[in-house]
């Protein structure tokens, strides 16, 4: 799909005001109720679903449905990813009316971060066609990865362990013993040292950092325009800080999320490598995105009513 100049100018300008409204409406500190959290998460759906819409209508078919198979696949990615944000907050003891403004800066410096990975991905990808086969392992790779773990029981039962690089920084500037409202910096003893706050906006970024590496390879496993992949990821990250509030209290229910999850990237790791065959002239299927975008949404809609089905049957022992 050929995205003119001033099609990607306004569509970052749309997202940028989207982003800010987000921000100002959000900018005092208080709890997020499930009212206010299911309101906005309903928001964020309905604009993604608008604007894959429009792609339908005056794209077509084609994009459209790369869009909503990506915007699927990134969101349920994203819904995993919470497990790791409550293990955060629960690390840094982040009060509950400051947890909004984490994620909001969280889900900000995402965005950045992801559109950087779009960009090296799709460089990539126009001058090593080989990497399809690269992309395609790891995500093979990853998915019996998140097997393994799920069979070790999962994220509930782990603690966030802080990596080399934010210690490092945290002895480097020196962190204050409490926090101190919004502020990221204080000073105190004479020395101007990072809030609790602060390390853990850095915690939430590195880990999308890693969040990226199996995301970002999965969506271009559903397209390769840049164009849907950038939008499918900024639509799924900006309803995350919602998403966050009104289903924190559901993601111990989701037992069965991460195999399904591994099912996914398992089945888009084989359809890279089917594609990277056949563009190396190997006459193989290939996949299409119809047939994707109903595997993708009938794995989850599984996996969500044997999770709760499970989690209730353990209730009722």
């Amino acid at each position: 799909m050929n995205v003119s100049l001033s099609v990607w100018l306004l569509t970052v300008a749309a997202l940028c005001v989207l982003v800010a409204a987000d921000f100002f409406i959000g900018r005092r500190p208080h709890d997020v109720s499930l009212r206010e959290a299911g309101i906005w998460t309903a928001v964020w759906v309905v604009l993604a679903c608008l604007f894959g819409a429009g792609l339908l209508v005056f794209r077509g078919g084609g994009p459209g449905g790369e869009f909503f198979a990506g915007y699927i696949t990134e969101k349920s990615l994203s819904v995993d990813n919470l497990f790791v944000f409550v293990l955060i907050m629960a690390k840094f003891a982040v009060p509950s009316q400051y947890q909004q403004r984490v994620l909001m800066v969280g889900v900000l410096v995402a965005l950045v971060l992801r559109a950087a990975f779009i960009a090296a991905g799709a460089a990539m990808i126009s001058a090593f066609s080989w990497v399809f086969y690269l992309f395609g392992a790891f995500l093979i790779w990853t998915a019996w990865k998140l097997i393994q773990d799920a069979r070790k029981g999962g994220l509930e039962q782990e603690e966030y362990e802080e990596n080399k690089l934010l210690k490092s920084i945290e002895r480097r500037f020196g962190v204050a013993d409490r926090y101190h409202g919004t502020r990221l910096w204080v000073e105190e003893n004479g020395r101007r040292v990072m809030t609790p706050m602060l390390v853990v906006m850095l915690a939430i970024g590195f880990t999308d950092v890693l969040f990226a590496l199996d995301s970002i390879p999965a969506i271009y496993g559903l397209t390769q325009d840049p164009y849907i992949v950038f939008t499918a990821n900024a639509f799924a990250l900006m309803g995350l800080r919602q998403l966050y509030f009104l289903i924190g209290g559901l993601l111990k229910k989701l037992v069965h999320l991460t195999y399904g999850l591994s099912v996914i990237l398992g089945f888009i790791g084989v359809k890279l490598v089917l594609h990277a065959l056949h563009e190396s002239g190997v006459h193989v299927p290939e996949i299409g995105i119809p047939f994707s975008l109903g595997f993708i949404v009938l794995v989850l809609a599984v996996t969500t009513a044997t999770s709760l089905w499970v989690t209730r049957r353990r209730g009722r022992a």
